[in-house]
């Protein structure tokens, strides 16, 4: 007969109570509503004149995925309408897992919440590895049929904006110099968009920002420990919020949605409103 003592037993419980407490908060995390966030970057060369630009970076929806649904999908859209953004940029990974047949699936949800979406400059996006590994084309007749410009290794005029589109690198999709290339191309203050930020160190010293998701800045960080796993070569250098080095700037966005497991502790989800404009 095995004695149990009594101390191991009350440790046992008290652990099993614990994680299942944390899994609970981990599971409403994932599922509230995105914390909205708010930044100003100066942009040189910025038009005399020119009022300033609000633009609202949101990534990683994960539709299909146990966090994302289209009702949720649907309130998300309605919350950033609500911050009258005068720019949406969209950082990738709208489907979860890297099944074809979860794009196809979930692609008319896709459009039905996204075609909701409203600035006066348009929506922007570019796709990431899970949308790469699923059904790119796909989820790009999805975006499109929302009235969203999908770019991959391009540029676009908005605004006063120059905006370069580099592909996911995570997924070996980016192509740096054929982006430089289109965005030399158009005038104005410029900055690049893509959906890992571990392009960030190739970047030329005259181009002072980039805005990136797919970290979803760890989406579980305990305290001590940290994040548990950041999907980066840089790990923890880009992985959340607001990076300046020297003259550059790297925002990444924690996402909406989740991967793997439909928790979040320690990394909520965020929108953020950044407004850039005169030095």
């Amino acid at each position: 007969m095995i004695r149990r003592h009594p101390l191991l037993v009350t440790l046992l419980v008290l652990a099993i109570a614990a994680a299942s407490v944390l899994a609970v908060f981990a599971w409403r995390e994932a599922h509230r509503d995105p914390v909205i966030r708010h930044a100003s970057v100066p942009l040189p060369g910025w038009p005399a004149g020119q009022p300033p630009v609000t633009i609202a970076l949101a990534s990683d929806i994960h539709i299909g995925g146990g966090a994302m649904d289209g009702a949720r999908l649907a309130r998300i859209v309605a919350q950033i309408n609500a911050a009258a953004p005068d720019l949406i940029v969209l950082a990738g990974d709208f489907i979860d897992g890297h099944d074809a047949q979860t794009a196809r699936d979930n692609a008319p949800v896709l459009t039905e919440a996204l075609r909701g979406l409203r600035a006066r400059l348009g929506t922007i996006a570019v796709l990431g590895n899970h949308d790469h590994d699923s059904d790119p084309a796909v989820v790009a007749a999805a975006l499109a049929a929302a009235d969203i410009s999908v770019l991959d290794n391009a540029a676009t005029q908005r605004g006063p904006l120059a905006i370069g589109v580099v592909g996911d690198a995570y997924s070996g999709n980016d192509d740096l110099p054929v982006t430089l290339r289109a965005l030399a191309r158009l005038s104005g203050p410029r900055l690049l968009v893509t959906h890992s930020p571990d392009i960030a160190p190739a970047m030329p010293a005259d181009i002072p920002l980039l805005l990136a998701g797919h970290t979803h800045c760890g989406q579980i960080v305990l305290p001590v420990v940290g994040a548990l796993w950041v999907p980066s070569r840089y790990g923890d250098r880009y992985r959340c919020g607001m990076v300046r080095e020297g003259a550059r700037t790297v925002l990444t966005t924690a996402g909406l949605g989740t991967s793997l497991l439909p928790l979040r502790y320690g990394a909520p989800p965020d929108i953020w409103l950044l407004r850039v404009g005169a030095d």
